[in-house]
This record gives structure tokens, C-alpha cells and sequence, in this order.
């Protein structure tokens, strides 16, 4: 939980960066943003924003889509690990569950969970105990241990995702669109569960969405990107009141809801920009 008193120590800053993908195709333009240890901080925005670019960048997954960040710096505790590779951030505690749901679909869902596990050496005892703590997280992936994971619906799909992420016992977790694909009652469970785990394990989360309304409904602090650039950013509960994210994000407006750039563009860029 935040510190109200004393303010919460960064865990990761993101320091002005730029992503070039194949050399030539400029993704980011200058993103800066910081995560709060204990906190849920939010990446709002729509498709091809720089989500998902923002925390591969992060977790250093670019390199495999041909993308490298060419400016700026990023931090893990004050310490730069832009350099370092997937593995040895998952070793600092930082580790990202794909946009997609990504799982062994040929293994069973128990040992989808338990490969989250293969760094660790604290011992199987340990290893099992984290397991039945996932258990108790996601009681569905209990009923489906045996099950094989590419037979298992969307939704436990992605339970298994963030199951296997907290096998290695991570204190911030990068989610990458998790509500995409889910039926809204599924998304209102997943992110119960991303609170309950915050409020209970500590875990940090960085989480990038598309539903603007639930992720500012759940997430502490957000950050608002369009086009590879940071455009707002704020405490979750300002976020909410503000009458440009309601109108062109959250769809709240009398002429109904609107593209982010169909209107009003230079009053908009004038009282954002002030």
C-alpha cells in the first residue's frame, strides 16, 4: 500500500525515451514516467499508442521485434538496466505477462504455473507454497490444474498468465492489456484480483489498457499516451473528473463519443499544454 505520509519509493523511472523499431519507424518520442513501489500505475490510451512498447522497452522484450530504445534512460531503483537482458530483470523482481495471453498451450495448467518458478533456487517447499497461494488467487485454476491450457477458456487463460508471472515471486508486475478479449465480468474479476494481490502481496503494478473506465477505477496513478507521446498524467481519481478524458476517452460528452484528435485541437493542446 502507498505511504501517504512519507510518499512511496520509485521503483522504476522511465526517463525520456525514444524507440526506433527496424531503424527507421520512430514508436516513442520522449516518454518519461515513474512507478511507485506498492502502487498501480496505469498506461492509458488507444491501439498504437506506445503501450505495449512502453513496457517492453521496460522488460527489454524489444530486441526480439527489432526495436531498441535509442534515447533517454531507464531505472530500476535508481539503477539504468535498459542493458540488461529479460531474464536478468526477472531476477531484480520484474516481470511482464504479454498482451494475448500467452501460454504453453500443450502443457497442463500447473505446469504452465510452476515453469513461472525456473529462476528461483529457494527450494521446492517454498515453490509449493507460492503455488497454493495462486490457488487461493485464482480458485478456477485449482478446478483446471490438470487441464491442458490451450483447452481452457480466455479468461483462465489469463488468470494463468498472471498465475505464472507470481510463481517467481516478482515485486512489480508490466500487464499488458489485460481485459482484452474478456467479457466484462471477467475484466471486473481479473482486476479484483490485480487489487487484492497489491493490497496484499505488495506487488507493484505498471498496466497498460485500453478501458480507460476500469483501469482508472482500479490503478492509483495513470498515464495518458497518444501517438508515442505522454499527453496527461495525473492521480487516478483527477484522471476521472477530467472533462477531456471523459469526453474523448471515458465517452462522456453531449455529442457523444469522439476521436481524440476530431475536435477542438488547438483549445484542447492549449489547456493541456498550460
Amino acid at each position: 500500500m502507498l505511504d501517504a505520509g512519507k510518499g512511496p519509493e520509485t521503483l522504476l523511472e522511465v526517463n525520456n525515451i525514444e524507440v526506433i523499431y527496424n531503424h527507421v519507424i520512430l514508436v516513442l518520442k520522449g516518454v518519461s514516467l515513474a512507478v511507485p513501489k506498492g502502487g498501480i500505475t496505469a498506461l492509458l490510451g488507444g491501439n498504437g499508442a506506445g503501450k505495449t512498447t512502453t513496457l517492453k522497452a521496460i522488460s527489454n522484450l524489444l530486441r526480439s521485434e527489432r526495436g531498441e530504445v535509442t534515447k533517454g534512460a531507464i531505472l530500476h531503483r535508481g539503477q539504468p538496466v535498459q542493458d540488461l537482458n529479460p531474464a536478468e530483470l526477472v531476477t531484480r523482481g520484474i516481470i511482464q505477462v504479454m498482451e494475448g495471453r500467452h501460454c504453453f498451450e500443450h502443457l497442463t495448467v500447473e505446469e504452465n504455473l510452476l515453469t513461472g518458478a525456473y529462476t528461483r533456487r529457494d527450494g521446492q517447499a517454498a515453490i509449493q507454497r507460492d503455488l497454493e497461494m495462486v490457488y487461493e488467487y485464482f480458485p478456477r485454476l485449482r478446478e483446471r490444474r490438470r487441464s491442458q491450457a490451450g483447452y481452457t477458456s480466455g479468461g483462465e487463460q489469463q488468470m494463468v498468465a498472471i498465475g505464472r508471472a507470481l510463481m517467481s515471486r516478482p515485486e512489480t508486475i508490466l500487464l499488458d492489456e489485460p481485459s482484452m478479449g474478456l467479457a466484462p465480468q471477467l475484466v471486473e474479476q481479473i482486476f479484483e484480483i490485480v487489487k487484492r494481490l497489491n493490497e496484499e502481496q505488495g506487488v507493484t503494478f505498471l498496466l497498460a489498457e485500453q478501458n480507460t473506465n476500469v483501469a482508472l477505477r482500479y490503478a492509483h496513478y495513470g498515464y495518458i499516451l497518444e501517438s508515442g507521446r505522454v499527453v496527461m498524467d495525473g492521480p487516478a481519481q483527477e484522471l476521472r473528473e477530467n472533462p477531456d478524458v471523459k469526453e474523448f476517452y471515458l465517452g462522456v460528452s453531449e455529442e457523444g463519443r469522439k476521436s481524440y484528435r476530431d475536435v477542438r485541437s488547438y483549445r484542447r493542446r492549449k489547456r493541456w499544454l498550460s
